[in-house]
């Protein structure tokens, strides 16, 4: 049965359910969705997935969204396909539970706030380079109100005090993992799991480069070194060679300045 993933570069939920695809071994064929094009807002792109977001999982005609349910999706569907690390998801329930209970916290307390922060820095120099008039044609055709506001305010620029809150919670959620790995040495226990790919993808890969001044090395030593050990996996490797069409000079995330 064939499967198409449709992502963008290989950076935070492109990159998340990437990974599992590449760990499990899974053959995919890859389509780039280009965000600076606005392809995601397209007609065709909006006949796959009507919400206008990146990536999506076409299995054979079964279209799924939203990472934490690609991923769990692609569990139930290829469980004899796992990494020699061991499942992707803990078999007893207790290992499940723990690995749900990050996920939970990276998708409601991370993601987020690391977002604006990409929003304000990457996407807010997109919007800004589009000329008036166009830009409120584009904003017809993005789907979500939620998303439409969040161009705009891209565009404008966000508030200093919303980036400041944003900076104390993404520290506050590197002292919890810094905590965690100081009692296993993953996540969710003693193995490799998607709650490691949700966070490595939305915050641990690249938080040292768009957060210096919270000196992660520093202060964080065990999140470095749980970072290093995800990069070396080939499969993960593997994912972040991608494709990648972000401009030179806004690809803070995955690495230029």
């Amino acid at each position: 049965m064939t499967i198409t993933y449709y992502h963008a570069e290989p950076l935070a939920n492109s990159l998340k359910s990437m990974i599992p695809l590449k760990e499990k071994g899974i053959a995919y064929t890859s389509t780039y969705v280009d965000l600076h094009k606005f392809e995601q807002h397209s007609d065709w792109f909006k006949a796959i997935n009507p919400e206008g977001q990146v990536p999506v999982l076409d299995h054979a005609g079964t279209i799924i969204t939203h990472t934490t349910v690609i991923n769990e999706y692609l569990e139930d569907v290829f469980p004899d396909q796992q990494p020699e690390s061991g499942p992707l998801r803990p078999t007893d329930p207790a290992g499940a539970a723990r690995m749900r209970y990050w996920n939970k916290f990276v998708d409601e307390h991370v993601m987020n706030h690391v977002s604006m922060h990409g929003w304000h820095r990457l996407v807010g120099v997109i919007a800004r380079n589009v000329e008036n008039g166009e830009f409120e044609k584009l904003m017809e055709h993005v789907p979500l109100p939620d998303q439409r506001k969040k161009w705009m305010q891209a565009r404008s620029g966000f508030s200093d005090a919303d980036l400041a809150l944003a900076t104390e919670k993404i520290e506050y959620a590197l002292n919890k993992v810094e905590a965690q790995l100081g009692e296993t040495p993953y996540l969710a226990g003693t193995h490799f799991t998607l709650a490691d790919i949700n966070f490595y993808s939305h915050c641990g890969m690249m938080v040292e480069r768009m957060f210096p001044d919270l000196e992660v090395a520093k202060h964080f030593p065990r999140m470095v070194k749980w970072r290093d050990i995800v990069t070396a996996r080939p499969a993960v490797a593997d994912a972040l060679s991608s494709e990648d069409r972000t401009a030179p000079g806004l690809r803070t995330w995955s690495g230029d300045r």
